[in-house]
Order: structure tokens, then sequence, then C-alpha cells
């Protein structure tokens, strides 16, 4: 089995002269649950159809469950051990919701019937209406269903929770983490940075269509650190010739700083300010997102 469910280098996509993802490389470990991160057009969908084959690449290369995604013939085989949530949670309107389902079931050898029954009664889905007329809650809870039931060993899902009231969204995350614990690799995009960090192993982060930061959740949180300084008097404020501050604000007598790493020397050469008081203290995964992109 491959180190990474999904690896891709170089991975770029252009439209015209706009490149929508640039040189990307990603990496997925097997049995991950990583978060994709990013602002409206940061490039996150346009990944995942190329991860997909629903788009071809421009230029750059990428393997999704060891089968090439420039391969068709193996990327077709791959796909049939993936379950897929796509962005505008598309399905095929005419269907009733059985039916959708039944339909879907009849490609999927590993079907998980039990699991379906349990997601029936716990989304109540109505089995007689058209999915064109269901809400936008109702056709992502319908998507979840067809892409957990299937068995796979990958599960790619982009927005997953959207359109879902917070019961909803926690009942959903229990579900993920709960296949992952059974073994699938769980690859998903989300604007809610809560969502991610709850369930999330791993992050990666992309603005413009780059690769910021992929790194694992835990690591990640252990390099960052905000420390906060109090004067008697007006911030005698200068920057700090020290590396790792991605950040640094000061208000009055107060100064922020957002340190990055190397966070013992920077600690001392805030000290070397003659605060009067200093405070280190962990930062939220929202935090880290925001200055990423701010820098970037």
């Amino acid at each position: 089995m491959n180190q990474f469910a999904i690896q891709t280098h170089a991975l770029t996509k252009s439209y015209g002269r706009a490149e929508a993802v640039r040189s990307l490389n990603l990496e997925v470990p097997d049995g991950s649950i990583c978060g994709f991160l990013g602002k409206n057009g940061a490039g996150k969908s346009t990944t995942i159809k190329m991860l997909l084959g629903i788009c071809w690449p421009t230029s750059g290369a990428g393997t999704v469950l060891g089968a090439s995604i420039r391969d068709a013939r193996a990327s077709l085989e791959a796909r049939r051990r993936i379950g897929f949530v796509s962005e505008d949670k598309r399905l095929y309107h005419y269907m009733s919701v059985g039916q959708m389902i039944c339909f879907t079931r009849s490609f999927y050898p590993r079907w998980r019937d039990a699991l379906e029954q349990q997601l029936l009664r716990q989304f109540q889905l109505p089995l007689e209406r058209k999915t064109g007329q269901l809400s936008k809650g109702m056709r992502t809870k319908l998507a979840l269903l067809l892409a957990l039931c299937r068995g796979a060993d990958l599960l790619i899902l982009d927005e997953p929770t959207e359109g879902l009231d917070p019961v909803a969204v926690e009942e959903v995350l229990q579900l993920l983490a709960r296949a992952a614990a059974d073994g699938a690799t769980i690859f998903f995009s989300s604007h809610q940075i809560a969502e991610v960090e709850q369930i999330a192993d791993r992050v990666a982060i992309i603005d413009d269509g780059r690769m910021l930061l992929q790194e694992s959740l835990d690591d990640l949180k252990e390099r960052y650190r905000r420390i906060q300084l109090l004067f008697d008097r007006e911030a005698p404020w200068k920057p700090l010739d020290v590396r790792g501050i991605a950040a640094a604000r000061a208000e009055g007598p107060a100064v922020s700083l957002l340190a990055s790493g190397n966070i013992d020397e920077i600690v001392a050469a805030a000290r070397s300010l003659d605060p009067v008081s200093l405070e280190v203290a962990q930062v939220n995964l929202k935090e880290i997102f925001l200055e990423c992109v701010r820098r970037n």
C-alpha cells in the first residue's frame, strides 16, 4: 500500500491565462483526516476535480490510491474505491431519493446496507421525494449517504456540512470520525475552520492556487504561540530582529506577537523590553489560517 492516499507534484490548472491551481504539491497520508482550507476561489474545488478526473491538469502529476490522475483507465478503477461529495451536491433531479440510492448501490459491491438504513433514519430522508425537490441541507445529507455507504477506502468531500444545522453538522462529524476509525482516509474542504479543528489530524491551506502550508494539526498548533506583553507606559515597541515572528501589533500599553516557531528566543527578546507582564498562550487554527492568508 502506498504511503499517501493522495499525492501531487507541481499540479497546475489554467483557464486561459488565469491559473486556478499553481504548482500544487499535496500529500495526504493513508488513514489520515485532512482538512483542506482556503478562501472562496482559492483553488480547493478545482484541485478536487483534478484528483477525481473531472477536469484535466494543465501540467504536473498526481496519484490517488496509487493510480495516476493522468491515466484514465487506472483513475476510473481507483474511483470505485472513492466516496465523493461534490461542491454543488449534484444529483439526478428526476430520480426520487430511493431511486438515487438504488441506482448508486448497483455500482458498488461493498455497499454497506446496514449503514444505509441507519442514515436513512438518522437523516430522515424522504424516499419518495424527487431529489430536485430537496432542500440544500437534504441534498447534502443524501450526497453524504451515497458517499459513506460505498465502503470506500478514500472519502473526498467538498464542503460536506454545507447547508446543515448545528445538530446535523455534529452528526456528520461523528460519522466521518467513525469512517476514519474503520480505516478510511478522509480529505475534505471546508470554510468552517472549527469543524476542521474538531476532527482533522492534518491541515492543508491553499490561497490563490498555491499551497501555503500542510502539516499535522498537532505539530502546527505546537509551533504557533500568541505572546502578549503589557507595559506600564506606551509600549516602547520596535521590531524584534528574531526569526519566527509571524505578526506583531502594538496598541497603547499592549503588544501582541504571533510566533511561528523559535518560541524561546522570541520570549527572551520580548522580556528584554522590560514589560510589566508577559503571557504565552496557544492559538487556534482560525488564527493560524488568517495569518497565513494575510501574509500571502
